[in-house]
C-alpha cells in the first residue's frame, strides 16, 4: 500500500471508479461491502466518479441507489455526464441532456451493429451480440434480472458480445474488426466494440475541465479497476488501484508509476483501498 494522501482544502481527490467487478460484487452486482466508504467518501464531499462500460440508463438507477450525485462515463468511455451544477460554466463542445452537459467520444452504436451483421456469413455462429440478444439471454449471460437486462440493453455508443468460438478463432476475430475500424476491448464478461475511445481519455478530459475552471484546487485522481478495459483509466491516475478479480487477471500496466492492488475481491477491495489511501 502507499502512504495515505493528505488531504487538505487545497488537495481535491476525484476517484474514477470501474463497476461490475470493482465497485460492485462480480457474483451478485451488491456494493454493501463498499457502503461504509461511500458514506466516509460523501461526508467528505469526495467524488466518486463510475467509469464504466454500463449503459446511461443502468449508471443512472445505480447513482441513484448509491446516493451519487457527481459526474459519470459511460460505454468505455464514449461519453461523459457532468451535471450542469459541477462546475462553474459549461464545458465546451457538450450539450446539456436532462441536468446533464454530455461531452460525447464515440459514433453511435447503430455503427457496430452494421458491422457486426457484415461478419455474420464468417464468424455468425461464433458470436452474439447485445443488440440481437433477447432479454432472456441476456439475463443469462449476466446474471441480471429482466429490469436491469432491459436497462443494460438501452446502449447508445458500444456494442458488447459474447464470444461463443475458440482463442484461436477469437485472435483473428479481433484482427478483422481491427482492420474495420473497430476498437474492442475486454471486459469482465464480454468484449466491448467500440470507436476510437477508452475509459482514460474520458477520464483526462474531466480533470481538465476541473483544472481548467477551479485551477485553485489541487486536484489528485484516484483509479480503480479489475479489467484489461481499465488499463487506461489505471495508467493515466495519479494514484492507480488494481481490484483482484475472482475471475480474470490483474490488468497489466505499462508504465512505472506505484500501483496499489488491493487483497480483497470487488467492493471489500475497493473500501479496503480507499481506507489505507484516504484515512488510514
Amino acid at each position: 500500500m502507499l502512504a495515505s494522501l493528505q488531504i487538505t482544502s487545497q488537495q481535491n481527490p476525484l476517484i474514477f471508479t470501474d463497476l461490475d467487478g470493482t465497485l460492485l460484487d462480480h457474483d451478485d452486482y451488491s456494493f454493501a461491502a463498499a457502503q461504509v466508504m461511500l458514506n466516509k467518501l460523501a461526508q467528505r464531499k469526495i467524488p466518486v466518479i463510475p467509469n464504466t462500460s454500463k449503459t446511461r440508463a443502468e449508471v443512472f438507477k445505480l447513482r441513484q441507489a448509491m446516493a451519487l450525485q457527481g459526474p459519470f462515463i459511460v460505454e468505455n468511455g464514449a461519453a461523459v455526464y457532468m451535471p450542469t451544477d459541477f462546475l462553474p460554466e459549461q464545458a465546451a463542445d457538450t450539450q446539456e441532456i436532462d441536468g446533464y452537459w454530455c461531452k460525447t467520444f464515440a459514433p453511435p452504436r447503430s455503427q457496430w451493429i452494421d458491422l457486426l451483421d457484415a461478419l455474420q456469413a464468417q464468424y455468425g455462429d461464433l458470436f452474439r451480440h447485445f443488440a440481437a440478444m433477447s432479454i432472456e439471454q441476456v439475463m443469462a449471460a449476466t446474471g441480471l434480472n429482466a429490469a436491469d437486462a432491459q436497462l443494460a440493453k438501452q446502449r447508445e455508443f458500444g456494442e458488447p458480445l459474447e464470444w461463443l468460438g475458440t482463442a484461436t478463432q477469437k485472435i483473428s476475430f479481433i484482427k478483422t474488426l481491427q482492420e474495420l475500424g473497430a476498437n474492442p476491448v475486454e471486459g469482465g464478461r464480454f468484449m466491448h466494440l467500440k470507436g476510437d475511445t477508452d475509459k482514460g481519455l474520458a477520464m483526462q478530459w474531466l480533470i481538465e475541465q476541473c483544472q481548467q475552471q477551479l485551477p485553485e484546487h489541487n486536484w489528485v485522481s484516484i483509479a480503480l479497476g479489475d479489467g484489461q478495459n481499465d488499463v487506461s483509466m489505471l495508467q493515466m491516475a495519479d494514484y492507480p488501484v488494481r481490484i483482484v478479480s475472482p475471475v480474470n487477471p490483474l490488468p497489466v500496466l505499462n508504465n512505472n508509476k506505484p500501483v496499489i492492488t488491493s487483497t480483497l475481491s470487488g467492493p471489500a477491495g475497493w473500501a479496503e483501498c480507499l481506507e489505507s489511501l484516504l484515512f488510514s
